[in-house]
């Protein structure tokens, strides 16, 4: 029988609370909802506004892995969806989650929340910009982070303030906040601060896709900047073998990092950071924060 929860006066069924999900830690769907719920004060501000994709992985990451940015079928009436435009087809609608039950909601889907860097009363109109640093073996995160910080001291030579945190895969994510800007004209720069890293660290970056450049560098991905792009959001969980979240960092742990097993934070890791640091990305949320592109 599937339990019924009221959250903020919403009844939500969230089933399959034993079921494991990430094997090899033995992590239960219940575990990622009681992560979601205590984490919920520092990820919703960085979901509110935004149109959101889901990648689903239900039988866990050995499992079918779907991506939709549609409302899932069942999609209760009170879940918001806001209109977005889309160049294949016309316009259509996706969840936005912005209160806690709709949180546990699409937690209970068994979800990546992935966002674009716009909201949804101005598309393709960046509040943000975002590198992500994507090592390819044998390179890892202590390569990435040396590229960010080349990145971050390149950013504040224009006057912007770059802040990090890890993919919650293999690499990093670097964010900019900025005065809205047309998506295309943050693409551009974005693409130009890439290619200036690989000439500058021709050795370590790559700014092209292409696979065969990639073996021990940092292909530093610019194309999540396009309108129609997503990244992965601040404390969303992977869909990953261990219960990994895309964790916030300092600075100096960027900087310190020799080892990849040190910007590696599952969900039993969360609270004592936000316990600790707070929210590092809410400069994000800050427009007196936002930075103007050059």
């Amino acid at each position: 029988m599937t339990p019924i929860t009221e959250v903020e006066g919403r009844r939500l069924a969230l089933s399959n609370l034993e079921k494991v999900i990430h094997p090899a830690t033995g992590t239960t769907k219940g575990e990622i909802l009681h992560y979601y719920a205590t984490a919920a004060a520092h990820l919703l501000p960085h979901l509110k506004g935004r149109p959101l994709s889901f990648l689903r992985y239900p039988d866990g990451p050995d499992g079918q892995l779907f991506f939709t940015k549609n409302p899932p079928p069942g999609t209760p009436s009170w879940v918001r969806t806001v209109p977005v435009p889309r160049t294949e087809e016309k316009d259509t609608r996706q969840v936005v989650v912005e209160d806690l039950a709709s949180l546990m909601w699409a937690a209970n889907l068994v979800v990546e929340f992935h966002t674009p860097q716009w909201r949804a009363d101005a598309p393709a109109e960046a509040d943000r910009l975002v590198l992500d640093l994507d090592p390819g073996a044998p390179a890892t995160v202590v390569e990435c982070c040396h590229v960010a910080v080349w990145l971050r001291e390149r950013l504040a030579a224009d006057g912007l303030e770059a802040y990090a945190k890890t993919s919650g895969s293999k690499g990093l994510h670097l964010y900019v906040p900025l005065e809205r800007v047309p998506s295309e004209r943050v693409q551009a720069y974005a693409r130009q601060l890439a290619v200036e890293a690989e000439a500058d660290l021709p050795a370590l970056v790559v700014h092209r896709m292409t696979k065969s450049l990639r073996p021990g560098k940092v292909f530093v991905d610019h194309s999540q900047n396009n309108a129609a792009k997503t990244t992965a959001a601040p404390y969303t969980l992977r869909a990953r073998r261990e219960p990994v979240v895309s964790t916030p960092v300092t600075w100096e742990e960027v900087e310190s990092c020799g080892s990849p097993a040190q910007l590696v934070f599952r969900i039993g890791d969360l609270p004592a950071r936000l316990q600790r640091y707070g929210d590092l990305l809410a400069p994000l949320l800050d427009p007196e924060q936002a930075g103007t592109l050059p």
